[in-house]
């Protein structure tokens, strides 16, 4: 008997790794600094919960079911918006609204792939694309990166088979926090047209590229609808993760067919939320422009404590949006290393065994830090943590 589709896949990592904290005490004096999850765990702002409050309040409708590709406002106000960031012509019926991106992105699976179906993903990887690809009978064919944590098109082009239905690409990146230049962007997307196949680009945390202006040209090609699909997220912008709203910009075609995936799974997507969101385009620039000098100022505190670390023998893979990349220069595994530093140095982050294939030999060597919820004096003391730890080294040119 075959295995259920969820029995395809491995326990949700971020959950695995609270269970970690079970029987474990915090004193006041050496609290845990969590950097496990990439997720604001602040509210939004004020203003924007009195909308979500007045909508909850004096507007029914926002009760009831809307429509199953999300509010017309809503996709009016991506459009524009995208059509005057990106330079490029984005019409509403190219837009569809989601119960968060993860759901963009198995939306968008569904309506590419069938059953045997391949898909090309970059390691180390998304684990909850990986998880979603499993569950969906897809096959996920990885990609090693190189310097830089980046993917090389030619290698990319190496793997494209008969199956292959989509490349993925997360940029900034999640978990490396790399951002892709956009000539690897373009390169991939001409890889991706010329093959017949699309590419998929994760932008969730395009809100805190530290580059100005578009990442990438993609959306000013007449035709770019034919291969790109691009997924977003409005719950690290303005703070609304629990709202769960997310979007699917591509063709009006290939929007036909996520209804029928949106319409079985939650009929429509979350109507405050919507809310929330089309108020917070309009109205937070100013506020999100601060968020994002926020998490560059984390940033750049990383690469100013990272001389500790390297002093140790730790190495700074990639840096940028949420997260940092690190490889660590222990020779225990980097999800034994995971568990210890909870109990040892009151630390929870995710092993890099969580973003690579099973049995991958760097991710053994590499944790993911994700930063955005700790301010600059939490990161020192992250950083001054990590560099006290007295564990036995791996020997020298080591993988795992």
């Amino acid at each position: 008997m075959s295995p259920s589709r969820t029995a395809t896949t491995f326990s949700p990592p971020v959950m695995e790794a609270r269970r970690w904290l079970e029987g474990v005490a915090f004193s006041p004096e050496r609290p845990l600094i969590n950097v496990s999850q990439a997720a604001p765990v602040e509210p939004p702002p004020e203003a924007l919960r009195r909308v979500v409050a007045e909508a909850a309040l004096n507007d029914a409708q926002a009760h009831l079911y809307g429509p199953v590709l999300g509010r017309g406002d809503l996709r009016e106000e991506v459009a524009a918006q995208w059509t005057e960031a990106y330079g490029g012509a984005v019409a509403p019926g190219q837009v569809a609204v989601t119960s968060g991106c993860n759901q963009a992105f198995c939306a968008t699976i569904a309506a590419l792939c069938g059953e045997g179906s391949e898909v090309i993903l970059p390691v180390p990887w998304y684990f909850n694309h990986k998880m979603a690809l499993d569950m969906a009978g897809v096959r996920a064919v990885p990609l090693e990166t190189g310097p830089g944590l980046l993917p090389d098109p030619e290698a990319a082009r190496a793997l494209i088979g008969p199956a292959t239905r989509a490349i993925v690409l997360v940029t900034p990146n999640n978990p490396g926090g790399v951002e892709y230049p956009a000539s690897l962007v373009r390169a991939m997307y001409d890889l991706a047209r010329d093959a017949g196949i699309h590419l998929l680009i994760d932008e969730t945390y395009r809100d805190f590229d530290a580059r100005p202006g578009a990442p990438h040209d993609l959306f000013t090609d007449a035709d770019w609808d034919r291969t790109l699909v691009q997924l977003y997220s409005f719950s690290k912008a303005y703070r609304l993760t629990g709202h769960r709203v997310g979007a699917i910009v591509a063709a009006n075609s290939l929007l036909v067919e996520v209804e029928k995936y949106l319409d079985t799974v939650t009929i429509c997507p979350n109507q405050l939320g919507q809310i929330a969101a089309l108020w917070g385009m309009r109205n937070l620039r100013q506020w999100l422009a601060g968020e994002r000098a926020e998490i560059l100022d984390r940033r750049a505190a990383i690469a100013a404590e990272m001389p500790k670390l390297e002093a140790c023998g730790w190495e700074l893979l990639g840096c940028g949006a949420y997260f940092a990349y690190l490889r660590h220069p222990f020779a225990r595994t980097s999800d034994d290393l995971a568990r210890e530093l909870v109990r040892e140095a009151g630390i929870l982050l995710l092993p890099g065994t969580m973003f690579r294939p099973a049995g991958d030999a760097q991710g053994a060597r590499e944790v993911r830090v994700a930063f955005a919820n700790v301010n600059r004096a939490e990161i020192g003391t992250l950083f001054d943590r990590l560099a006290g730890l007295s564990w036995p080294l791996a020997p020298a040119g080591a993988s795992a």
